[in-house]
């Protein structure tokens, strides 16, 4: 983790991770979006990880249409192993079969250039790893 990440703190009541709370912050004070209009943060579909084949997406938006976002933390999605990353596609392209796009966004270039990342992603653009190896 960078020392600008250390330096950044989560808000008590947030739910998620410091990545999240960095991208969620950017959406809504730089990128101007209002959450639970323009996006929503944790959207459970097809049942969440309650129900086989359910999935929770960090980031799903309704402006820009047909867009979400998933945080990739480098240990979790990257460090665990082919499993988690095969997940990660299947989920990709589950999405992609109802007409969303799904944008990783990784970790470490959300500590390095949160606005470059999320700016980027707004345009359907993924820069993260994962995009970069299929």
């Amino acid at each position: 983790m960078t020392t600008q990440a250390v330096e950044r703190q989560i808000p008590p009541n947030w739910p998620g991770s410091l990545p999240e709370w960095l991208v969620f912050e950017n959406l809504t004070t730089r990128q101007r979006l209002v959450h639970g209009v323009d996006f929503t943060y944790q959207s459970p579909l097809q049942g969440g990880r309650m129900q086989r084949g359910g999935l929770i997406v960090d980031f799903m938006f309704s402006n820009p249409p047909n867009l979400a976002f998933s945080v990739m933390g480098t240990y979790y999605h990257y460090g665990l192993g082919s499993g988690i990353q095969a997940r990660d596609l299947m989920q990709r392209a589950q999405l992609a079969g109802g007409g969303t796009t799904l944008i990783f966004l990784d970790e470490d270039d959300i500590y390095e250039d949160v606005n470059g990342v999320v700016s980027a992603g707004l345009r359907y653009q993924d820069r993260s790893l994962a995009a970069r190896s299929i």
